[in-house]
């Protein structure tokens, strides 16, 4: 059983209708995926990555936790080496 219909238009456009965009959780701007899956054709959203994922992309391994007092320390040494006279 279909979901929802959709016309083509002259120019190839589909509109994606609202219960489908609900489903996808897509909205203006979103990037939907086309392709051929045992000889079906899937739309899905485009990939999305979290801070995390990217996170874990970039670093091997989780970085030291710090106190705040350190992380302002640490802010601190960073500001005065950026301004200091030389």
């Amino acid at each position: 059983m279909a979901l929802a219909q959709s016309k083509l238009t002259s120019q190839g456009q589909v509109s994606v209708p609202a219960e489908v965009r609900r489903k996808l959780g897509v909205g203006p701007g979103s990037v939907l995926e086309w392709s051929e899956e045992d000889g079906k054709i899937v739309v899905r959203r485009s990939g999305r990555y979290t801070t995390m994922d990217i996170h874990r992309a970039i670093f091997e391994s989780p970085p030291d936790l710090r106190t705040l007092d350190e992380l302002q320390e640490g802010v601190r040494n960073f500001i005065r080496r950026k301004h200091a006279r030389r």
